[in-house]
């Protein structure tokens, strides 16, 4: 009896963090920033951008739209702090770290077939999100 009580303490305690992550791990083999973008962002982030995404309105955070990301900072795309971002360096992931809004950086920073391309990705998908902004780079 004392050994089923254990377990069932122990599972109620880690079934609500297993709970808790519940996005997708798997990488994508492109590392082309467009597919980055549809595989990981879009479901939220909208095909554009502009945070009209198929599940957008069930979450509890309003989503930015990335096509004015720039003109909301002047006019300067935040490249490097959108990158901080995904890859969870940051201090603020609030918009971008809840499990509404996973950050990518972990999935990003596996290692295949000897290669980190962590890196490479998050950078293409800085990259793309740029394009989608409506000023200069």
């Amino acid at each position: 009896m004392r050994t089923l009580r254990y377990l069932v303490l122990v599972v109620s305690t880690l079934l609500p963090v297993a709970a808790q992550d519940s996005s997708p791990r798997k990488l994508i083999t492109s590392v082309e920033g467009k597919d980055l973008f549809v595989a990981y962002c879009a479901s939220c982030d909208g095909m554009a951008g502009r945070g009209d995404g198929p599940v957008s309105s069930a979450l509890q955070t309003k989503i930015p739209d990335l096509a004015t990301l720039a003109a909301r900072r002047g006019g300067k795309f935040p490249g490097a702090d959108l990158e901080k971002m995904i890859m969870s360096e940051t201090a603020s992931q609030a918009a971008h770290g809840t499990r509404e809004m996973p950050v990518w950086g972990p999935v990003f920073r596996r290692v295949e077939d000897d290669k980190d391309l962590g890196l490479v990705r998050v950078r293409r998908l800085v990259e793309y999100v740029q394009t989608l902004s409506k000023t200069k780079r």
